[in-house]
């Protein structure tokens, strides 16, 4: 029976109250309550047909019809838990499923539920029912007894994991439920006849399935798909956690990885939920960064493609072009590779995942609103399509009458203006998943011009007149070099995809770097970097997913040495020259350090983790760094600033995470400081600096010594200890009181006391360039009080002058005044800080703006202001001072000394300090 509907869009009251328990029902109220429902019963027959066979039903739904219906109504409505009645348990969570769907179809389509409302019911729906059944058949049968496990001893449950839209909390109107069946151990049952634990699971499993998916007179409650269990169809239906292990190590596919993303246990106890987690994780994500998967899910893609085209689905809006499942690929490609690196975008729902990858900076905020917004138009568009008859269907309607329907029930007048605007969402959708996905040149059908060259030296042939057209040097050691790698053993014996893609990688690499200024040297470390990379299969997919890398490559490989050095050592780097906005992007370091937190936080606990989170994270702002310094976006000055931010950053977050590691702390935050000195003192640091740090604290607790130096130790552990992924700074503790015969730590009064009683002249020349740079910062204020007081005492110029000057000439003997020095060399950095350290303590007690540690060139210009030196002599020493640590820098991006002709330049600058040194000591 369907609804007759009146020319007034009244329903036919009569069709609803065939049953006798309703004649009595007046047909007033019966009107009222189908104009509420109007839309719904319009738009859907399996609305209208439930409604036909319960019109209680009817009456109910359109009572509650205000109210989403939640979870606890849904548990509710379930029998005793304790009943073990199977066949009244399948009854009731059948009619359970048609009252929800009932109030959710007419929420849903008379505007009363938003996409959110819709998978969120549903998906409860399926947790609930899924747990009711759980519990039934996981109770000890009296012939068999319960599953104990072999190895604990103790009784076995059964998991059912929730896989794809279910595990994603993402389930639509009609869905089916992707299932997999694992159990913790193997054993036996410990009833009068034993069984294994397998053959008990198996039995239980299939009688959890026949809940739902059966079909009764009630229907069904969820179609049950098993497929993506290991094996598929043809293998068991459940399996122990060492069997789902085995497999995933020998037979998991790429695809496996891409559905366990929203793998996820339901009903579970929260320890097995966390052990079956523990081994799931590593199979899906990958401790580095995996750009195969661009690959893998280009085939997985292109497979569906197929299928798609073979079945004639282009009207599929889950898998047709700009479908659902093209959002679902874009989302889930960014979490497989990156997911290993970034805890938070182990998410599940989709929509969750794009948000976190704009957040992330991975998606342009503009392409995240365009997915979302075709993502939420498709969902409730597939809804409207299952609410016409309960079908699993992503199909558009081929007949007018359901064109119609669909078309209104979206709020569009007519198919055509609902279509146009279904292809403007499919052709974004389309666009971006092209962009994503595009085939690269290195893996299409392109031949690159040179590819030619490559091979035939692989084949022995002379490429030297072609190598010295393109403009290389050294034609026949680049030749040389090209061979060397096409006859290694390493060559020959590398996997055939990788092979093909370093064969595909090397022509292009020829090509840039002879674009350059010193093409051979570019390509020289273009190629140590590729033998660097060669065996690992991501690095090389992460270059041929992305060709446009490669200019930004030979670039900083033809720009340094170092760079090419540290990429070298932290190949994961390459990640960073996908993105010019993040590459090229000023720090936020409250954003960063947010960031860091955030990572570091979901690996709390596990030490050896967070050290590498730190380490990946320092790389990665010194590698961001020098490329806006190669691209010229810094001054030195503030270059310098930057990285001693970066320093005072990881110190903090350091020495917050060791403390919080202590046992037996006896406060919540410590009272303790990192005091910087030296290039970290006055925030000169360069590329690779050492860190010359004291640490102090101030607590009256009697065992706070003991515990501040095991907290130094786990600090200096952290910043120095190299693991496998690398090391980040060098500690320097030779400037604490007593320097290396010294204590670890010293407390704030201990430190005044050494400072004024004991310590040499060269440590207060240490201490005009000492800072507060981490941890406790009222600590570091006190600190800042305390190193005024001993900078402005009153001291003898004379017999200071001799100490300074004696102090010099020691150094000269270990390190000697070589012209190519800028450091050492007469007139250079070091003469032009001994100057300053003089002065601040000559004349700090008369002229407090000394105090001030802003910085060598800032100082001598407040020592000429007041007249202490001439200011000629000032504004050339500033000059020298300038230059000279801008040759420093680029000293150390180039490898090599200054040339002759730079070092004539600053001749004059270096004159004038020296005329300012025989002013001040002489």
């Amino acid at each position: 029976m369907c609804f007759a509907v009146a020319p007034d869009g009244v329903a036919n009251c009569s069709a609803l109250a065939p049953a006798p328990s309703l004649r009595s029902t007046s047909c007033e109220f019966f009107c009222h309550m189908t104009q509420r429902l109007q839309a719904a019963l319009d738009h859907s027959r399996y609305l209208q047909r439930l409604f036909t066979q319960q019109p209680a039903l009817a009456l109910a739904t359109e009572d509650r019809l205000d109210l989403p219906f939640t979870r606890q109504e849904m548990e509710a409505a379930l029998p005793d838990p304790s009943s073990d009645d199977e066949a009244a348990l399948a009854i009731a969570l059948r009619r359970l499923r048609q009252r929800v769907m009932a109030r959710l179809l007419a929420r849903d389509l008379g505007g009363l539920a938003d996409l959110d409302e819709v998978v969120t019911t549903v998906s409860d729906l399926a947790e609930v029912v899924i747990g009711a059944a759980l519990d039934l058949v996981s109770r000890p049968d009296p012939r068999h007894g319960q599953p104990i496990g072999e190895e604990s001893g103790t009784p076995q449950r059964l998991l059912v994991v929730g896989m794809g839209k279910l595990g994603g909390r993402e389930l639509n109107a009609s869905s089916d439920i992707d299932l997999i069946f694992v159990y913790p151990e193997d054993g036996e049952t410990d009833g009068p006849r034993h069984i294994s634990n397998h053959e008990w699971f198996a039995r239980a499993g299939r009688r959890l399935i026949a809940l739902l998916n059966d079909v009764s007179a009630d229907g069904f409650v969820f179609r049950v798909d098993m497929r993506l269990r290991p094996y598929g169809d043809s293998g068991p239906l459940v399996c122990s956690f060492a069997a789902l292990e085995n497999y995933l190590l020998t037979q998991g596919r790429e695809w496996e990885r891409y559905a366990w993303i929203k793998g996820r246990p339901i009903a579970a106890e929260p320890a097995q939920e966390a052990a079956l987690m523990q081994l799931i994780t590593p199979f899906v994500y990958r401790k580095y960064l995996d750009y195969g998967a661009y690959a893998s899910m280009r085939d997985l893609h292109g497979q569906i493609r197929r299928e798609v085209a073979r079945r004639e689905l282009a009207d599929n809006i889950k898998l047709g072009p700009g479908g659902i499942r093209e959002i679902e690929f874009i989302a889930q490609v960014f979490q497989l590779i990156r997911g290993g690196r970034r805890p938070a975008l182990r998410l599940r729902p989709t929509r969750q995942v794009l948000a976190e990858l704009a957040a992330m900076g991975q998606l342009e905020p503009d392409t995240v609103e365009e997915l979302d917004a075709a993502y939420v138009f498709l969902r409730n568009l597939e809804h409207r399509l299952q609410y016409l008859d309960d079908n699993q269907t992503q199909m558009l309607p081929s007949n007018d009458e359901d064109r119609g329907r669909i078309a209104h029930s979206l709020g569009f007048t007519s198919w055509d203006d609902f279509l146009s605007v279904l292809d403007r969402h499919r052709h974004c959708v389309a666009r971006h998943f092209e962009q994503v996905f595009a085939l690269p040149q290195a893996e299409g059908d392109a031949v690159h011009p040179l590819a030619g060259l490559w091979l035939g030296i692989a084949d022995g042939q002379d490429a030297g007149a072609r190598l010295s057209q393109l403009g290389f040097q050294n034609p026949g050691e680049i030749e040389r070099q090209l061979s060397a790698i096409a006859h290694s053993s390493r060559y020959q014996t590398l996997a055939d995809k990788s092979r093909r893609r370093l064969d595909a990688l090397i022509p292009p690499l020829v090509e840039v770097a002879a674009r350059y200024p010193n093409p051979d040297a570019t390509l020289t470390r273009i190629l140590r970097f590729l033998e660097t990379i060669s065996r690992r299969e991501s690095y090389l997919a992460l270059l041929a997913e992305h060709p446009q890398t490669l200019s930004r490559l030979a670039g900083m490989h033809s720009a340094s040495a170092w760079v090419a050095d540290y990429l070298r050592q932290h190949p994961i780097l390459l990640d960073e020259l996908l993105d010019a906005r993040l590459l090229y992007a000023p720090p936020d370091w409250p954003k960063l350090r947010a960031q860091l937190k955030a990572d570091l936080d979901a690996h709390a606990g596990d030490s050896e983790v967070e050290m590498d989170l730190l380490r990946h994270f320092q790389h990665q702002q010194v590698f961001r760094l020098v490329a806006q310094d190669l691209a010229g976006r810094w001054p030195l000055t503030q270059l310098s600033d930057h990285l001693s931010d970066l320093a005072d950053l990881v110190l903090d977050v350091t020495l917050n995470r060791t403390w919080a590691e202590l046992s037996k702390r006896h406060r919540e935050r410590a009272s303790f400081a990192a005091i910087g000195y030296g290039k970290l003192g006055g925030k000169e640091l360069g590329y690779g600096s050492d860190l010359d740090v004291i640490f102090i604290y101030d607590d009256p607790d009697p065992d706070a010594g003991e515990l501040y130096a095991r907290l130094a130790r786990r600090v200096m552990s952290w910043l120095s200890t190299t693991t496998p992924a690398g090391s980040l700074y060098e500690i320097d503790l030779r400037l604490r009181p007593n320097g290396s015969s010294g204590l670890l730590v010293s407390s704030l009064d201990a430190f005044k006391r050494y400072q004024s009683d004991e310590a040499w002249v060269w440590e207060h020349q240490a201490l005009t360039r000492a800072r507060f740079a981490a941890g406790d910062e009222e600590l570091g204020r006190r600190f800042e009080v305390v190193r005024r007081e001993l900078l402005a005492q009153r001291r003898d110029p004379q017999r200071l002058a001799e100490e300074v000057v004696k102090m010099r000439e020691r150094m000269l003997v270990t390190h000697p005044a070589l012209e190519h020095d800028v450091k050492h060399r007469r007139g250079g950095l070091v003469d032009v800080e001994f100057i300053v350290q003089y002065l601040v303590l000559a004349h700090a007690y008369a002229l407090p703006a000394l105090l001030d540690n802003s910085g060598n060139i800032a100082l001598l210009g407040v020592a000429a202001d007041a007249g202490l030196i001439p200011k000629n002599l000032s504004v050339e020493a500033q000059e020298a001072y300038r230059h000279l640590r801008e040759l420093q820098h680029a000293e150390r991006l180039e490898g090599a000394p200054p040339d002759a002709t730079k070092l004539a330049a600053i001749e004059p600058y270096c004159e004038a300090v020296r005329s300012l040194w025989h002013l001040v000591f002489d």
